[in-house]
């Protein structure tokens, strides 16, 4: 036989026959209900503070209930809440945050529940109000979405010829990420066209280095690189084709390095230093004026983006891989010697 929730009908009914001391059985004969599902009913729906049957505090609590049926608290308890809003307000993202709880906490739970966490807390899945006592916690995801959209393809611009050696030509070894030492470089703008910053993101690893620069010109650019790389490991530079990387014969001369340009309005040919950029502009959007941002600031922000777990390094930091391969590369040539 299927089963049927109450309708209030009935509930009212159970209340009358109650109130005049009718039996369970009884009641279910009248009901043409099993008498088990009586008693369950009166069971589970007297309320503590009067031991009354209540026929319409019954059928809405029924109705909350068959409405949640199934759902859990969304991501478990309050120490993955907790672990999860504190990370996020760090710059993680649920991806990061996802990978490094297992480390952490021992812990499991997927990017798409934090996203879900997230945006639930938001009538409408993101398109109404926010929810009585809950937080906003959108401003944190990295893109700052409203709403959780679909994803959707690039439009392909024309191919221009780049500046200097082609992207074609650099050794494969790079795009394979087989060794420390290929780096992306690349200005994110200032607000009105003012100086910006110049970051290097090494392509292996995902360390990042941003340097104020003074000016526009190619000449600031080829020395703030030369200064970032003096003692690091570098076998390449790849630049896309802004006029400050004109000057890259002599960032060749003096790094010692060979340089390499993507092709124009191809900028996931630079994608390890594109999506770094994007992190960047959590910490500096796009209205910053650079030249009201000390050293020690940028400074702080090259340091949290260093110190972020990556999926692609099995969520260790791009701080503890280069470290890790820098120590791998001093004793292959100490073997060597």
């Amino acid at each position: 036989m299927q089963y049927h929730h109450f309708s209030v009908e009935e509930r009212e009914t159970i209340q009358l026959m109650w109130w005049e001391r009718r039996s369970i059985r009884s009641i279910a004969k009248t009901l043409k209900r099993s008498p088990s599902s009586v008693s369950r009913e009166l069971k589970r729906s007297f309320p503590l503070e009067r031991q009354t049957y209540t026929p319409r505090v019954a059928h809405e609590r029924a109705l909350t209930k068959r409405r949640n049926r199934g759902r859990k608290d969304r991501l478990k308890n309050q120490i993955i809440r907790d672990y999860v809003i504190n990370h996020l307000k760090g710059g993680w993202s649920p991806e990061q945050i996802s990978g490094r709880i297992r480390i952490d906490l021992e812990e499991k739970i997927s990017h798409e529940a934090i996203y879900q966490y997230i945006y639930f807390q938001i009538h409408r899945d993101g398109h109404g109000t926010l929810k009585p006592g809950s937080q906003d916690l959108r401003s944190f995801l990295k893109r700052r979405h409203k709403r959780r959209g679909q994803k959707g393809m690039r439009t392909v611009q024309r191919v221009f010829r780049p500046k200097g050696p082609s992207i074609e030509d650099r050794p494969l070894i790079v795009d394979r990420r087989l060794r420390i030492g290929d780096w992306e470089s690349d200005t994110i703008e200032s607000k009105d066209h003012a100086p910006g910053l110049n970051s290097l993101v090494e392509r292996k690893t995902g360390l990042v280095f941003l340097t104020k620069l003074k000016d526009r010109t190619s000449e600031s650019t080829t020395r703030t690189i030369d200064q970032r790389l003096s003692n690091m490991p570098r076998h390449t530079v790849t630049f896309d084709n802004g006029p400050e990387n004109q000057n890259w014969q002599e960032v060749e001369r003096i790094t010692r390095t060979n340089c390499f340009f993507t092709h124009a309005y191809h900028s996931w040919e630079r994608g390890t230093n594109e999506n770094t950029n994007g992190l960047v502009r959590w910490y500096f959007p796009k209205s910053t004026d650079f030249r009201t941002i000390s050293d020690e600031t940028i400074k702080q922000a090259e340091h949290a983006l260093n110190s972020r777990p990556r999926k692609r390094l099995n969520w260790l930091t791009p701080l503890e891989t280069f470290s890790n391969e820098s120590l791998k590369s001093a004793g292959s040539v100490a073997l060597t010697d």
